[in-house]
């Protein structure tokens, strides 16, 4: 079982923020979701300022999830931000965004990000996506978790140049 450490999501579609706790539920990732509507709010939270200052309520995420595409900061400008930070932990951060164009992946790969995923259309391909996260980001940092034979077809079935 993964462990309860949380995940950040930079999300301003609330229909994506629906189909990926879905998405996360079928995948059986369990570490709790935060959501920020938009940049600022993402910048926020990885300060701990304003609401996001009690670490209690708001503790450090294990990954980030970012969206591009978001208004007030965009995900550049929150890869931008964090590229400047003086980091004493580390983030991974995935870039899920309904962009394939090469500038887009190019820019966000530049400015640190992680990764760079494009965001599903269905429901289905949101569960592989899930997948993909739990077994390439969450078991590393969780421990070891148990083999899932669905998770083997789910991810064939995606399209693998997405999964950088």
């Amino acid at each position: 079982m993964i462990s309860q450490r949380t995940i950040l999501l930079a999300e301003d579609d609330p229909n994506d923020v629906v189909l990926l706790e879905l998405a996360f539920k079928r995948a059986k990732i369990t570490n709790p979701l935060r959501i920020v509507n938009d940049g600022r709010q993402a910048i926020d939270y990885l300060r701990g300022s304003g609401v996001y200052a009690d670490r209690e309520n708001y503790p450090w995420p294990v990954l980030m999830i970012l969206d591009l595409k978001m208004i007030t900061v965009d995900g550049f400008g929150v890869l931008a931000w964090w590229q400047k930070q003086n980091r004493e932990a580390d983030l991974p951060i995935i870039v899920m965004s309904s962009s394939n164009s090469q500038s887009d992946i190019h820019r966000a790969l530049t400015l640190g990000a992680t990764s760079y995923l494009i965001k599903p259309g269905s429901l289905q391909y949101f569960v592989q996506v899930a997948h993909h996260l739990r077994e390439r980001w969450l078991a590393p940092l969780n421990g070891s978790l148990e083999r899932e034979p669905e998770r083997e077809s789910a991810l064939a079935a995606y399209p693998q140049s997405v999964l950088l």
